[in-house]
């Protein structure tokens, strides 16, 4: 099945083989900077028959593919395999063969449509506000530097990284009251990739999106607990406080430059970041390859 190309990361992708059409182009994705599946330069009815003398040669996007190419691996048999992937675009193989030795040679190209693909940057974002001092106090952007550093040491045994989007100052008229300074703050909370887990650590805990969502608890807890700890305490407040009930969170995936989501082209890779095909491109961290009718390549960034 087409949807086994998805996992042409995992550890099972060198087992994968994909077998060509001469009906179709056959799609492959590929996962960004990995190593393909096993790409035969075959049909589902050859590779049932017992062809004499085979000659198989390939091409890509920049012309003929051979092995001496340190990212282009083509075994005897024919069969292709694309290191540290990157080159999007149209494969094609011709198979020369024979069925019997005095039969005339029979020719054959079959097309792939190789793309490159990369999982979504997915991440929490966060918006709290806080009441605060005067706007051009320096004492507003100490606080934020403070605040960014508790909640990067909440989350940092979960591998997960806080980053500030943006702080902003503003002068809010109150109901029935007057102005206060308020700043706005804007952070992400994101999942830093583990290059080897511990041991110990079960599978589904060390699994991205696991360690983000406890990375979400425990950020939603920091604020409460501001919150209670204030209510208990009879002392004045402070010159910057939480604002109680203003922390918002959103779930975001965005996919990088040149790179989208679309399930009606993609229908095997529907939650991937496909390379953007021609006549598309992708400017910026968006979700979605936008339409352009000059763009002439693969992962086009501008129109």
């Amino acid at each position: 099945p087409s949807k086994r190309f998805l996992r042409s990361a995992g550890p099972s992708h060198k087992s994968l083989k994909i077998v060509g059409s001469v009906v179709f182009p056959v799609k492959v994705y590929v996962k960004l900077n990995h190593s393909s599946p096993r790409i035969l330069c075959l049909t589902n009815r050859l590779r049932n028959l017992e062809l004499i003398d085979p000659i198989v040669q390939w091409n890509g996007p920049s012309g003929s593919l051979s092995s001496e190419n340190s990212n282009v691996q083509i075994s005897p048999t024919g069969t292709l395999i694309l290191r540290h992937f990157n080159l999007s675009g149209v494969y094609t193989c011709s198979i020369v063969y024979k069925l019997t030795a005095t039969q005339p040679d029979k020719n054959l190209v079959i097309k792939y449509l190789i793309y490159a693909y990369s999982d979504p940057k997915s991440y929490y974002e966060f918006t709290a506000q806080y009441h605060a001092v005067p706007c051009n106090s320096s004492h507003n952007t100490s606080f934020a530097k403070a605040l960014l550093q508790i909640l990067n040491k909440l989350v940092a045994e979960l591998s997960c990284e806080v980053t500030l989007i943006k702080s902003e100052c503003h002068h809010v008229k109150m109901q029935r009251g007057g102005l206060q300074n308020e700043i706005f703050f804007t952070f992400s909370v994101a999942s830093l990739e583990r290059e080897n887990h511990n041991r110990l650590c079960q599978q589904s805990a060390c699994d991205a999106s696991h360690r983000l969502n406890k990375a979400k608890h425990l950020i939603e807890r920091f604020f409460k607990q501001q919150v209670k700890v204030r209510r208990k305490n009879s002392e004045p407040l402070p010159d910057i406080y939480y604002i109680e009930g203003t922390l918002q969170m959103v779930w975001v995936e965005r996919c990088y430059p040149g790179y989208g989501m679309n399930a009606l082209i993609h229908p095997d890779c529907s939650k991937c970041c496909v390379v953007c095909s021609p006549g598309s491109y992708n400017p910026s961290n968006g979700i979605h390859c936008l339409r352009c009718d000059s763009s002439l390549i693969y992962g086009a960034t501008k129109c």
